[in-house]
């Protein structure tokens, strides 16, 4: 039998396609380019890679061995897509255990309010509406007032901003006539008086809990609330 029937060059780029082909649309540009490089008949998995380094062993001349180096090289190009392997199975089950730990989270805060930044929300019959807001340093006083979906003005009354911390307010969900305003989404806009001058202010709205999702994109916790989905990170009190 001839010695080497192999060529040792062609089974040392082979663990170098095998472990490009691991990384997937995460890979850098220079690794892509690398992977297209070697047509697809040509790729081949770790163990059909075991079996060329077999055959080759067994074909070499026993006078006239390959060189140990380059055999080296080989075993530590198999080590490396192993491990590949091994991180990127340990990175899915980490990926799904955090996912679970989020939603088992998550799930504690259904039917609680939350407090999260926001300018809309959803009007009940016969419901009102709550909020807060960071008074501007020497602000005197704030004007809380509330639209309709037509940016009609609907209400607006005045709060007294807190020494410190958030002032809240609440919307009774009536007119500037004192009748009940009609069930749907209202926009509420906060200005604050600072030495004599109006300052806009951007309002915070709580919102009851009604479940809890996954955002497939992001892999981040998302509320669905009376007023909308608001992400978790979003949220600065729970009730």
């Amino acid at each position: 039998m001839s010695a080497s029937t192999l060529p040792i060059g062609s089974v040392l780029s082979t663990p170098t396609s095998s472990a490009t082909s691991l990384t997937g649309s995460s890979s850098t540009g220079s690794t892509t380019s690398a992977s297209s490089a070697v047509p697809a008949n040509m790729q081949i998995n770790q163990t059909q890679f075991l079996q060329l380094i077999s055959t080759q062993m067994q074909n070499q001349d026993p006078l006239n061995p390959t060189d140990p180096t380059q055999f080296l090289a080989q075993i530590e190009g198999l080590s490396e897509v192993s491990s590949l392997q091994s991180l990127q199975t340990s990175i899915s089950s980490l990926t799904s255990s955090l996912q679970s730990a989020q939603m088992l989270n998550g799930t504690s805060l259904l039917g609680h309010s939350v407090l999260a930044s926001g300018s809309t929300a959803q009007l009940a019959a016969g419901g009102s509406v709550s909020g807060a807001v960071t008074a501007p340093s020497g602000a005197s006083s704030l004007t809380v007032s509330v639209t309709n979906s037509a940016g009609a003005l609907v209400d607006s009354f005045s709060v007294s901003p807190a020494s410190s911390g958030y002032t809240n307010f609440t919307w009774n969900g009536t007119t500037t006539s004192g009748a009940a305003a009609p069930a749907g989404q209202y926009t509420l806009g906060v200005s604050a008086t600072v030495g004599g001058s109006s300052q806009a202010v951007s309002p915070l709205v709580y919102s009851q809990v009604q479940s809890v999702t996954i955002d497939q994109s992001t892999q981040t916790l998302d509320l669905n609330t009376t007023n909308g989905t608001i992400p978790l990170s979003s949220v600065v009190s729970v009730d």
